[in-house]
Formats: structure tokens, sequence, C-alpha cells
């Protein structure tokens, strides 16, 4: 039995090759032209990179543990009592509640002039590249004979989180590929990066997103003690009020029967005396409950350490439009190669 091996005569291939300089000139010189054409219209656009650390509640049964694991390298994130550690802190920004939350965002570009609410700047004036126009129009087009037409935004104070028409819709998702918060799994540092067309508005709207995370973060962490905090301030109030009734009745009694000695009208002043104090200490003991969750809200608030600030970027992260070109050119230049040399790697 008799195997056929197939040799490749690299010689062959590279004469072949060098037989096509002008078909690769041509091929090239259009490969480049149109590379061009295509990329340097399109919008640069900048990006802003924010690095925090946030303080996690762990168990205390957990935490050498967790200190001996981190020494390894290991995160042992899922131990802690608190429901949304950071390694969900990425899964927020899929909410639309908390994407809509940051349409809200008063933002100002880099020449002053333009200073509106994020939503109007994205809906109204981001540059594109007019090359595609034509592409967007037909797609819409497209999309409204299958009755899939694009419906108007609702616009800022109307737009609904739980029911989103189909413009909102793919603003909350074009959202979410300009914003990307990502967590290192083993020092549990949250890194943000926002991309923007402006380098003032990328700057701008990272440390916003930044804030608005530690604000959903506090509440969250905060809501049970505040909730507690809210409880014993009517309950107080409720105190105080009974207790300044008891003084009242208990002092309008005793001017009424200031020079009374009958064994009645003295026991009736020693009951209301009694309520008094007893409306009294429910009151201390109220306003001390209450005092004790005020420390308690502060004790839950946690604390967001910033390793790295906004900061406005000076070049652009992309286009990379050179790399573009040279990719092009070398995709062409590999599929010509590959379309003159067939014939010797098939026959």
């Amino acid at each position: 039995m008799s195997e056929n091996k197939k040799i490749i005569n690299f010689a062959e291939i590279v004469s072949v090759i060098a037989s096509k300089k002008k078909e690769y000139l041509k091929i090239l010189s259009v490969v480049f032209v149109v590379s061009c054409i295509w990329i340097f219209p399109q919008p640069r656009y900048y990006t802003s990179t924010v690095a925090l650390a946030p303080e996690v509640a762990n168990e205390s049964v957990g935490g050498g543990l967790s200190s001996l694991a981190s020494s390894f390298g290991i995160s042992l994130g899922g131990s802690s009592s608190d429901a949304i550690y950071p390694m969900l802190y990425p899964d927020l920004f899929d909410s639309p509640e908390f994407m809509v939350s940051l349409l809200n965002i008063q933002i100002e570009t880099l020449d002053g002039e333009i200073k509106e609410d994020y939503y109007t700047y994205l809906t109204k004036h981001q540059k594109v590249n007019l090359l595609t126009y034509p592409f967007v129009k037909t797609k819409q087009w497209l999309s409204s004979l299958f009755g899939d037409s694009m419906t108007p935004g609702a616009g800022l104070n109307k737009i609904d989180a739980f029911h989103l028409n189909r413009r909102d819709y793919m603003l909350i998702e074009e959202l979410k590929d300009l914003i990307k918060c990502s967590v290192d799994k083993k020092t549990e540092v949250v890194t943000l990066t926002i991309q923007d067309q402006d380098a003032k508005v990328c700057a701008l709207m990272a440390d916003s997103v930044k804030a608005r995370l530690q604000e959903f973060i506090i509440n969250y962490r905060t809501s049970k003690a505040r909730m507690d905090l809210e409880h014993y301030k009517k309950l107080a109030n409720d105190a105080k009020a009974d207790y300044d009734s008891a003084v009242a009745k208990y002092s309008k009694y005793c001017d009424q029967h200031k020079n009374t000695i009958m064994q009645a009208y003295l026991s009736e002043q020693n009951n209301l005396e009694s309520e008094m104090q007893i409306a009294y200490n429910t009151y201390t003991a109220m306003l001390a409950q209450q005092k004790a969750m005020e420390a308690k809200v502060q004790e839950q608030t946690p604390a967001f350490t910033t390793l790295k600030s906004a900061t406005i970027p000076i070049k652009p992260a992309g286009p990379k439009r050179m790399i573009f070109v040279a990719g092009m050119l070398f995709f062409a230049a590999f599929v010509s190669s590959l379309w003159f040399c067939r014939k010797i790697f098939f026959k």
C-alpha cells in the first residue's frame, strides 16, 4: 500500500508571486485608496479610565480564611455577607434602570459649545461617518417594510426603563458599549472605562459614573439601617409627643389642685407623675435607639479608595487608522497570493 505525498514547491510559489508585481500593485493601490476613504472619515474617540477599590463586608468567621486566600491570589468574594459584592458590579451595568439613570448627567464638551444632558448629547450631537449614512437609511427602510420602524425616542423625562421603545432600547444598548466595568478577581479592584467622541465628555462621564456606582452601593449597603433609623425617628417623635402631653396634663392638674391635701387628689397626682416618668423613660429609650441607628448607618456606609482618577485624555484612543490600512493591505496581499497560487495548491 503506497501513500501519495504532496510536496509544495516554494520556489514555484515565489516565482508566481514575483511574476505578478503589476497585479499586486493594482490590487494594493485600490485597497489602499478604498481603506483610506473608509477609515479617515470615521470620528475619533477617546477613553477615560477610573479605578477604585471598594470596601467589602466580609463575615467575621471567614475573615482569616479570606486573608489567607488573598495571599495566594485567590478571591473568596462569594463569602461576603453583602449580596452585591464587587464581582457583581459589572452586572449592574446590564440593568436598564441603572443605565437610564446615567442619561441625566450634565456634560460639557472640550470647546464649551455643548452643555446638555447626556441623553441629548447622544441623540443630537454625535458625529457620524457620512459614508455609512446610505447604509443606515437603507437599513431603516428595510425595517419599515417589515413593520419594524424606528419610533421616535420618548425623551429624557418620559423614558421608561420598564417599557422602552425601539429607539430608546437601541440607545441603551449603545450606552452599554460606551461604558465598560470590569473587576480584577484577585484584588477586586473595579475599573470603569468610558468611551466618547469628546475628551472632556469622556472624563466627566467617567467621574460621574463612578459617583453613581458609589451612590448605588452606599444606598444598598445602608438601606436596612436607614429604614431602622426612620422607624426609630418616628417612635422617638411619638414618644416625645406622649411625654409632652403627660407633662402638660401633670402641670395642669397640679395648678388646679395646688392647695389641696386630700388623699384622692394626691393619689391622682402621683399617678400622673408616674405616667409622666414612664413617658420620659420611653422617650429617652427611643432617642437612644435613634442615636444608635445613626451610628449604624455610618458604620454600614462603605468606603471607596480611588486608585486612578478620571482625567481628560490627550490622545485619541481610536480608530487606529494606520493599523487598519496596513491590516487591509496585508489581508489583500494574502488573499491575492492564494488566488495567484491556486493552481499550485490544488493541482
